[in-house]
């Protein structure tokens, strides 16, 4: 009964480890760099010429009622 455990214990490290050299071989690992900082950066507005950017409605202040 060991002797399978290990045997199949065997089999699958060498599976993990065929996994691994075709995601390496594939350029799986080739850009750590970028995905760490992605959610940092704010995604690019793009304004269209049909749409008007927001306006702000105007406030009224105790000022303004004088």
């Amino acid at each position: 009964m060991i002797f399978f455990l290990i045997g199949c214990s065997i089999l699958l490290a060498l599976l993990f480890l065929a996994a691994f050299f075709w995601a390496s071989k594939t350029g799986q690992h080739d850009d750590t760099y970028t995905p760490s900082v992605r959610i940092l950066f704010d995604d690019e507005l793009i304004v269209t010429d049909t749409e008007k950017p927001l306006e702000r409605p105007s406030v009224k202040r105790d000022e303004d009622h004088i």
